[in-house]
C-alpha cells in the first residue's frame, strides 16, 4: 500500500517520492553498493547472473530483498505492492526474483529507456518471502525525466513508457487508474479531489497536487515538494481500509536525480536523513546502516559502515 511520485516537469530538479505502507514495518536497512558486485537472481537453475555497473543507495525489506534506491546514473527504481499479479509463464528466458528485481534494475541500467529495451529480455518470477507470496509492480525513472511503470499482467509485462507516468499507487494496474482519474479535476471530469486512504484515491489526490505544485526555485524546494506531496497521501497510523485491514505508512523517500540525493524519512521521527551520492558511492566497500536509528539527522554518508550484503 504505497505511492510514488515523479516531478519531472519542474526546471530546478527531477525528483521523486515514495511511501512505503505495510501491517507491520519492513524494518529498512540502507545499503551503499559498489559497482563490481557479482550477484545472482535467486530463482533455480534458470536464475539470471551478473555484475553490477552501476554502484547505487538502496533499502532493503526484512534484509530479503531491495525495495527502493537509486544508482550512480541517476535511474531510480521503486517496488510497491500490487493484487493479484499474474506473472509470466515460465519459459527460456533467465529469471530474476521479484525481490531482487528493484536491484538488478539498479545493477545493470543508466536510462529508463534501457530498462524498458532490455524488459522482453528476463522474466519476473515471484518467490515466497517471509511466508507470503507477494505481488509487485515497478515504477521507474531517470534524471531526463523519463519514466515507466512495469505491470506483471494477464501473462505478460505491460509497459507504460514516458514521462507522463508521473504518479503509481497499487491495485488497480495503471490503466484503470488512469481511467478513474479522468473523472476528477483538472483531468477531464467535474469531482473534486478525493480525501480517502484508498489506492484509487491516492493516486487521484497525488495527481491533483503534483498539477498544481508552484514551481521551485531552488533544489531544497523541489525535494521539499515532493515530500509534502508524499506526506498527503501517506497513511497515519490506525487507520482501517474497508477490509479493516491497517496499513500505515513507515517511511518516505526522497531522491533528486539531478544533483544526486537521496532522502528517507521514517514517521517515527522528527528528523530526515539523507546521503549525497558522491559521498556514499566513493567506496569499494558494501557499506550499510539503520537510517531509523535514533539520533540520526542530516546528511549520514560518514555514518556508513563496512557490512556484509544478506542478499
Amino acid at each position: 500500500m504505497c505511492t510514488r511520485i515523479f516531478w519531472n516537469d519542474n526546471p530546478v530538479a527531477k525528483t521523486v517520492s515514495r511511501t512505503m505502507d505495510w501491517s507491520i514495518s519492513d524494518e529498512p536497512d540502507l545499503w551503499a553498493l559498489p559497482a563490481g558486485l557479482h550477484r545472482s537472481g535467486g530463482v533455480g537453475d534458470r536464475a539470471l547472473s551478473w555484475t553490477s555497473a552501476y554502484p547505487s543507495v538502496s533499502l532493503s525489506m526484512w534484509r530479503g530483498g531491495t525495495v527502493d534506491g537509486v544508482n550512480g546514473a541517476g535511474l531510480g527504481a521503486h517496488a510497491l505492492y500490487l493484487d493479484d499479479v499474474d506473472w509470466e509463464p515460465a519459459d527460456d528466458r533467465p529469471t530474476v526474483a521479484n525481490l531482487m528485481w528493484v536491484q538488478y534494475v539498479l545493477d545493470t541500467f543508466g536510462s529508463v529507456a534501457e530498462v524498458v529495451a532490455a524488459a522482453p529480455d528476463i522474466r519476473i518470477e515471484s518467490v515466497p518471502f517471509r511466508g507470503q507470496t507477494m505481488g509487485c509492480h515497478l515504477a521507474i525513472e531517470d534524471s531526463t525525466g523519463d519514466s515507466a511503470i512495469l505491470e506483471p499482467t494477464g501473462g505478460r509485462m505491460l509497459i507504460h513508457h514516458g514521462p507522463q507516468y508521473q504518479v503509481m499507487a497499487n491495485s488497480p494496474l495503471l490503466d484503470e487508474q488512469l481511467a478513474n482519474r479522468a473523472r476528477y479535476r483538472p483531468f477531464g471530469g467535474e469531482l473534486p479531489p478525493p480525501g480517502d486512504i484508498t489506492s484509487l484515491d491516492r493516486f487521484v489526490r497525488a495527481s491533483y497536487f503534483l498539477h498544481y505544485l508552484p514551481e521551485p526555485q531552488d533544489t531544497e524546494q523541489a525535494m521539499a515538494g515532493v515530500v509534502h506531496l508524499a506526506s498527503n497521501v501517506a497513511v497515519p497510523y490506525g487507520a482501517p481500509y474497508d477490509d479493516g485491514g491497517v496499513y500505515p505508512t513507515w517511511w518516505i523517500t526522497a531522491t533528486d536525480l539531478t544533483n544526486g540525493t537521496y532522502c528517507f524519512l521514517s514517521t517515527l521521527s522528527p528528523n530526515a536523513v539523507w546521503v549525497e551520492l558522491d559521498r556514499a558511492l566513493n567506496s569499494t566497500e558494501i557499506r550499510s546502516l539503520d537510517p531509523r536509528a535514533a539520533g540520526l539527522s542530516g546528511e549520514i554518508s560518514d555514518r556508513l559502515r563496512p557490512a556484509t550484503l544478506p542478499y
